[in-house]
């Protein structure tokens, strides 16, 4: 009851003096009660903000001496300036937005991540008239495309484009997106010049040398966008591939699953400041959504529809249903009737997909200084100090064991605390093949053909 959590909160404020302790030093037992309990989260219109609505629906924040808000934000400029001001207490976030704000790149403040949200959820979206061009270098087989599509089958129709003086317009969600870096890894990929940045020019338009033109639009406004031929095609999250399809107005060709199985999506971001006045607080929020995750995949995805039903509610995502539950149930329809199992489209917990990893940040990071976001080179060292500033599996690890104390959740179902560093293995599965280690970002950045190299500078 919210009356007994007042009460409680009111008696543990006698003993504050004596339990005031750094977040590292937190033990299970000493995480006290939340020194803030009404809060408000901000969130986008896509699938992936799923754990918020599902952590408020099933009771997980009250369960916490949480009583939350959910409000939706017209983008995601204005979601982190209202982190950033206290006019949210956290939000679901891009995964590049803590560290493009950490380091500066556009607004500059401290933001941190103690929680990622999802694994994949997006997908490449052409026009029909795109489609129907690239459809002529696809291979074939039984009369369906050969999945995945790679960006090889777009280059002529850009170079088509191109020689007839027409710029070749695509659209994404935000320059530190991860939608941005997915979409211009896969043009990359297929020998497209995705364009760059040069802030220290005064250039931030991101289309210097570029082949294709890529820029902004706001998720929802995708599907009108593109059929008013302003873009010819966009990378987004659900349901905003699938709408195109509903609405027969274009193709997505390929999900971000195949250019970088099991990629990090979105995170739950709170300002360092905010995290550092309300410890206990934070690692509540992180244990509901924790909770949240597990009830979304857990048995094999059989929550799923009772998810759907709720995401189509107007105050989150707002879509039907059914375009909902084309890529949230398991599957994905790529041309009209060409519905394919892709079960890990959606992932919300399962392989780990909610431990902030420092390797997945330093993948971001090394994607800000391949296309100009970051002017000059950095060593190693800078990629992993600057990963271990905005990621934060210390106060995850606290949530966690709390949950594994309680009974909530499996031990067996993160991490060994005791043995993880932050870094994920190598990982090779790229729609390019190239290997990534977090710890080598420079000598990654060397094996990518496309993009700035070490020594470059914009």
């Amino acid at each position: 009851m919210r009356m007994s959590w007042g009460k409680l909160r009111t008696a543990a404020k006698a003993c504050a003096a004596i339990c005031a302790l750094t977040i590292t030093s937190l033990s299970v037992a000493e995480v006290g009660y939340p020194e803030k309990e009404e809060l408000k989260f901000g969130f986008i219109k896509l699938t992936d903000m799923a754990p918020l609505a599902i952590a408020y629906e099933k009771g997980f924040f009250e369960d916490e001496g949480l009583y939350v808000t959910l409000e939706a934000q017209a983008n995601w400029k204005v979601l982190l300036d209202r982190v950033i001001d206290g006019q949210l207490d956290g939000a679901h976030m891009l995964a590049g937005q803590p560290l493009g704000a950490t380091i500066g790149f556009g607004t500059q403040a401290h933001i941190i991540t103690a929680f990622s949200m999802d694994l994949n959820g997006n997908g490449i979206t052409v026009s029909n008239a795109v489609w129907d061009e690239m459809k002529k270098h696809v291979p074939m087989k039984d009369g369906k495309p050969v999945h995945p599509i790679k960006a090889d089958a777009l280059k002529p129709v850009v170079e088509k484009y191109r020689a007839e003086g027409k710029p070749f317009n695509l659209g994404m969600v935000f320059p530190v997106s991860t939608h941005n870096y997915e979409l211009r890894y896969w043009l990359a990929a297929g020998g497209i010049h995705p364009g760059y940045y040069a802030p220290a020019k005064g250039d931030t338009s991101g289309q210097l040398k570029a082949d294709v033109l890529l820029s902004v639009t706001p998720p929802p406004q995708m599907p009108a966008t593109m059929e008013a031929g302003t873009i010819y095609g966009y990378c987004v999250g659900e349901p905003w591939n699938q709408q195109a399809v509903f609405k027969g107005i274009g193709v997505p060709v390929i999900t971000d699953y195949e250019i970088w199985k099991n990629n990090p999506e979105k995170v739950f971001g709170v300002s360092k400041e905010w995290a550092d006045k309300y410890p206990n607080t934070h690692i509540r929020v992180v244990k509901a959504m924790i909770r949240a995750a597990q009830w979304l995949d857990e048995n094999n995805n059989a929550n799923r529809p009772e998810a759907v039903k709720i995401l189509a509610k107007p105050n989150y995502v707002g879509a039907d249903a059914e375009v909902i539950a084309n890529s949230m149930t398991g599957t994905f329809e790529y041309e009209k009737g060409d519905k394919r199992s892709v079960p890990d489209f959606n992932v919300f917990f399962r392989y780990n997909a909610t431990f902030p990893y420092y390797s997945d940040a330093i993948w971001y990071l090394t994607q800000m200084r391949r296309w100009g976001q970051i002017s000059d080179t950095k060593p190693d060292s800078w990629y992993t100090e600057t990963a271990k500033k905005v990621y934060r599996p210390d106060i995850y690890a606290i949530a966690a064991k709390e949950l594994i104390a309680e009974g909530k959740v499996k031990a067996a179902d993160f991490p060994d605390f005791a043995s993880e560093d932050g870094f994920r293995p190598p990982q090779k599965e790229f729609i390019d093949g190239v290997e990534y280690n977090g710890r080598t970002p420079n000598a990654y950045l060397e094996s990518l053909k496309i993009g700035l190299k070490a020594k470059d500078k914009m």
